[in-house]
């Protein structure tokens, strides 16, 4: 039976539609869901009879579990149970300005990222719609708050899921489901170039990071293997596109490991990539675990390679460390239970 959760309003206006019944009633559909959180079809009171029997038949409110939860001052890192058993992540970072979540997007995944603890464990399935709007749900229901916005970062590439991710975003985005505004959503891909193109033409405002994590494609593809298909030079003709489609601003996400692309070398190469480009940096220390055989760059190199790309006219930031003291790492807190198992 298809989780309710899945769909999205345009998704019930045309399923109502084929019961002669009004599209103002997917409304109150999703104002059951998304505001008054029910959990039962029996409690939409404002429905007819017939209609919450209709809506029974042809579908569950689904849920999620929380199997895991750890948490440090500033930060907390789900660990939930699929009802097939499998087990996905999400991360809470709470901000000065608010609270932001990041998602996973598949079981597992394909990508194959030398550094990070995802990319271990091959892509079981892609994630559902509903599977990801749930853990958005379950976060606000056991946490208590409300989230502001949202990265697609979690385990798993979205545009290797690409369908259920363009599902996602207008449910999250829509002002009668969890109504978080375009501009405080983020979708980040590795660089997979024909769905960043296709992007370009989503209508919504969302925001789009690249992982690029190098300044060549040699260190590229020993690090990320997704390089064998498509090179930087693709990607950034791509993100080229994006940018004249939207006229919005690309981040280029970097993620600092010491001695591998790290060095000045390194931080000029990426400038002279990016140069003329509206992008912008966002430099990430490397949250290590003890799987992988990666550390965090240095103050002293992390410094060195910020201020090389300030210098050059690069806008560039780093970002905040989360999660220190906890299982933080996409994947980590994932690939810990499945080891035990």
């Amino acid at each position: 039976m298809k989780n309710i959760y899945d769909m999205t309003r345009d998704d019930l206006i045309m399923w109502l539609s084929t019961y002669n019944i009004k599209s103002f009633k997917a409304i109150q559909i999703f104002e059951w869901l998304y505001v008054h959180r029910v959990k039962s079809f029996d409690e939409m009171t404002n429905l007819k009879k017939e209609l919450i029997e209709l809506l029974q038949e042809n579908f569950s409110i689904s849920d999620i579990a929380i199997r895991k939860k750890e948490e440090s001052s500033d930060a907390l890192k789900y660990l939930f149970e699929l009802k097939d058993n499998n087990l996905i992540e999400a991360v809470v970072m709470k901000h000065d300005y608010g609270v932001s979540v990041c998602v996973s997007s598949q079981i597992g995944c394909n990508m194959g990222c030398k550094f990070c603890e995802s990319g271990k464990l091959k892509r079981v399935r892609n994630l559902e719609p509903g599977e990801i709007i749930l853990q958005l749900l379950k976060i606000e229901e056991d946490a208590g708050f409300k989230i502001n916005s949202v990265v697609i970062m979690g385990i798993g590439e979205p545009f290797d899921n690409y369908e259920n991710i363009i599902k996602f975003l207008k449910i999250v985005n829509d002002a009668k489901g969890m109504a978080i505004g375009a501009r405080h959503i983020t979708v980040s891909t590795s660089g997979l170039v024909p769905k960043i193109r296709e992007f370009a033409d989503f209508p919504l405002q969302i925001n789009l990071a690249i992982s690029l994590h190098a300044s060549n494609d040699k260190l590229r593809e020993e690090i990320m293997p997704i390089n064998k298909v498509y090179k930087i030079g693709d990607i950034l003709e791509a993100v080229k596109y994006y940018i004249e489609k939207t006229n919005r601003r690309v981040t280029i996400e970097y993620l600092l490991l010491n001695n591998v692309n790290d060095s000045k070398e390194d931080a000029n190469e990426l400038c002279k990539l990016l140069r003329g480009l509206n992008v912008y940096v966002n430099l990430i220390p490397y949250n290590e675990t003890s799987h992988l055989e990666f550390v965090k760059s240095s103050q002293k190199r992390k410094d060195e390679f910020f201020e090389i790309l300030n210098r050059n006219g690069i806008t560039v930031t780093v970002r905040r460390e989360f999660g220190g003291s906890i299982s933080a790492a996409c994947g980590q807190l994932r690939a810990n239970e499945v080891n035990k198992s």
